[in-house]
């Protein structure tokens, strides 16, 4: 498995993308051909979707977990 995939889980992933797919109107279209038979214009507004903001969640959860360790300031070490 690659860097990119361990990012987030296959079944977040997966979830992601229907939402995305929704959102841009092609849930439809999804579920009468299938992801395979889609043509590659319009999956590509998908991924085009889903990298932009996935850079934005992993931001958002890397800047959450930072804030949730405990600092080691004001310590003597």
């Amino acid at each position: 498995m690659n860097k990119r995939q361990r990012l987030l889980r296959p079944s977040l992933r997966d979830q992601f993308k229907y939402e995305v797919a929704e959102h841009l109107g092609l849930a439809d279209d999804i579920a009468l051909k299938g992801w395979a038979d889609m043509p590659s214009r319009q999956l590509g507004r998908i991924g085009g979707t889903i990298g932009g903001n996935m850079v934005k969640v992993m931001i958002r959860q890397a800047e959450a977990n930072l804030d949730a360790e405990p600092t080691s300031e004001g310590s003597d070490v």
